[in-house]
């Protein structure tokens, strides 16, 4: 059994500015952000952890640092948040008043659909991050992880794993360095033990 605990990134520039779509632009964190990743550590700091995962991008690489006391940090490219194509930097109401339809068609099927008409389809996120796990659960067997990726990707995991539709992705949700605790099991599978819950 791998367990696994998921965070969100703090809190970045884009999220604080209407929750602008950041994707694969590499911004760094708030202080508020800053503060946040502090309040992980102080949460998790008597926790033992064998190992932490970061996305690359910067903030999820920044959070993981700090709240694992400045522990080595992995990163894997799995775990980098989603191309958000022509809809990053932007906030969904902007993106949504250029193409209504488009967005309508991510909501309906974002399995098949890509995001921001020229960026990644759930189908294709959701792959590369179950691929990571997967060989987290093998690699880390009987281990404790904490992984630090972004509100997309781990959002789409999550309901994959919860045997979802893809299209419910957005009824979970994963506040910025929020703790959520899971396990992968060969037998039982994946099991949400907490979210949200700091």
């Amino acid at each position: 059994m791998l367990k696994v605990i998921l965070l969100r990134h703090g809190e970045t520039p884009y999220n604080a500015d209407g929750n602008r779509y950041c994707g694969r632009t590499d911004i760094g964190l708030t202080e508020k952000g800053l503060a946040q990743a502090q309040k992980v550590f102080a949460a998790l700091k008597d926790v033992h952890i064998d190992a932490v995962y970061a996305s690359p991008l910067a903030r999820a690489r920044k959070t993981a640092e700090i709240a694992s006391g400045n522990r080595p940090v992995i990163t894997d490219e799995r775990i980098i948040e989603a191309d958000f194509g022509l809809w990053e930097g932007k906030t969904k109401e902007e993106f949504i008043a250029e193409n209504p339809e488009l967005w309508w068609q991510w909501m309906k099927d974002p399995k098949n659909t890509k995001a921001g008409g020229t960026g990644e389809t759930g189908g294709e996120i959701v792959k590369r991050v179950n691929d990571f796990f997967e060989e987290m659960n093998v690699k880390h067997n009987n281990q404790k992880i904490l992984v630090v990726a972004h509100n997309g990707i781990n959002r789409l995991y999550m309901a994959f794993k919860l045997g979802m539709p893809l299209s419910y992705y957005r009824r979970i949700e994963q506040e910025n360095s929020s703790i959520t605790l899971f396990e992968l099991d060969d037998e039982k599978g994946f099991t949400l033990k907490k979210l949200n819950a700091i």
